[in-house]
């Protein structure tokens, strides 16, 4: 008896992608299914980057379809493509960028960029073009936990900046062109302007994610960011303290209003587990990224041990994705990472190329 397609397909939607909770045929990822005699050969496209799974989803499609009567070799063959995604109506996208993600917190210290780098570093380690963007004006940080202090960017034309590269990643800070002792006292106006200039002359190339480490608070930079920058959503940060809390939710509604869809928030210090005895300790109290998630029907995305070695990593320039990257620390970013690449996989993809442009005459 000769095998089907409709036989394999079946087989397949047996199959469920860890990641996603869905089956491979309800997420259209299997392409290019070919049947020859006994032997069966098919593509697995997923929509966000995970390169560290892909070896797991190959065993795992492959066992499901030779669970099929009759079926001999199988070779199955497991890429990620990502795509553009639909942003706030009104804002183009920018040049050489697919999607904008902004990372923000209500208040200062809550460990947003260490979040922010981490992220982008997990995003790369998945195998994505990934682009960091710090908008910390008052207090850029990424040179520092990039590496890259002291280093200025070029520009090859006299307009336009190249972006310095670390780790993989494309990156841009004021940073970069202001001495580090150097304090911004700038008004508004000033901050959203340089903001508006770090982002539309670097020169970023080919990225499929730029993550945009915001300013704590919900203020005028914010506000501008929001209704200026084409953000495909926001990752919330927070520590389970009240008062952290109470801030965050203010910025989680300040997105809200400017049409910003959430991807999720994520816990940072949930932890504390004591490097001489093991104790485990809430610090900064218990399950308040969780019960926020809850009021606002958000996705949690996962919370961070407070941990020296994740401080110490960053201010060495080297943060823990990259300076420690089989710990269970590591692991906890490239898993956020996946779940943030999936919210927005899911989210509308951006037609606007799609569209032809009118052009009105007189004839």
């Amino acid at each position: 008896m000769s095998l089907s397609e409709q036989q394999i397909k079946t087989a397949l939607e047996a199959a469920v992608d860890p990641n996603t909770g869905k089956n491979f045929i309800a997420a259209k990822a299997i392409k290019n299914l070919r049947i020859d005699g006994s032997d069966v050969a098919f593509d697995v496209e997923l929509g966000y980057p995970a390169k560290t799974q892909h070896e797991a989803i190959r065993k795992q499609v492959i066992a499901a379809v030779k669970a099929v009567s009759g079926v001999g070799n199988v070779s199955a063959n497991v890429t990620s493509k990502v795509v553009a995604h639909a942003v706030q109506m009104g804002v183009k996208l920018l040049p050489g960028v697919k999607n904008i993600i902004a990372v923000a917190s209500g208040k200062g210290g809550v460990g947003k960029s260490t979040t922010a780098v981490n992220l982008a570093l997990a995003l790369a380690q998945e195998g994505a073009n990934v682009g960091i963007l710090d908008a910390d004006i008052y207090g850029p940080s990424q040179p520092q936990m990039l590496g890259l202090a002291g280093r200025q960017p070029e520009s090859l034309d006299g307009q336009s900046m190249e972006p310095l590269t670390a780790y993989g990643l494309q990156a841009m800070s004021i940073g970069f062109m202001v001495d580090v002792e150097t304090p911004m006292v700038w008004r508004g106006p000033m901050v959203a302007q340089a903001l508006d200039q770090l982002l539309g002359q670097t020169n970023w190339r080919d990225i499929d994610y730029l993550i945009v480490d915001m300013p704590p608070g919900t203020g005028d930079i914010q506000l501008s960011l929001a209704q200026k920058v084409p953000v495909t959503g926001a990752v919330i940060v927070t520590t389970p303290q009240d008062i952290a809390l109470i801030d965050a939710r203010k910025g989680l509604k300040m997105f809200e209003k400017v049409n910003i869809p959430i991807l999720g928030i994520v816990e940072n210090m949930s932890i504390h587990i004591c490097s001489q005895c093991g104790h485990e300790e809430h610090i900064f109290g218990e399950g308040g990224g969780a019960q926020m998630c809850q009021d606002y029907g958000v996705e949690f995305l996962g919370s961070l041990p407070l941990e020296m070695s994740i401080r110490e990593m960053a201010d060495g320039g080297k943060p823990t994705v990259v300076g420690a990257p089989d710990s269970r620390t590591a692991e906890i970013y490239r898993a956020i990472a996946r779940r943030v690449a999936i919210r927005i996989a899911e989210k509308a993809k951006d037609m606007s190329s799609k569209f032809p442009n009118i052009v009105v005459q007189n004839t």
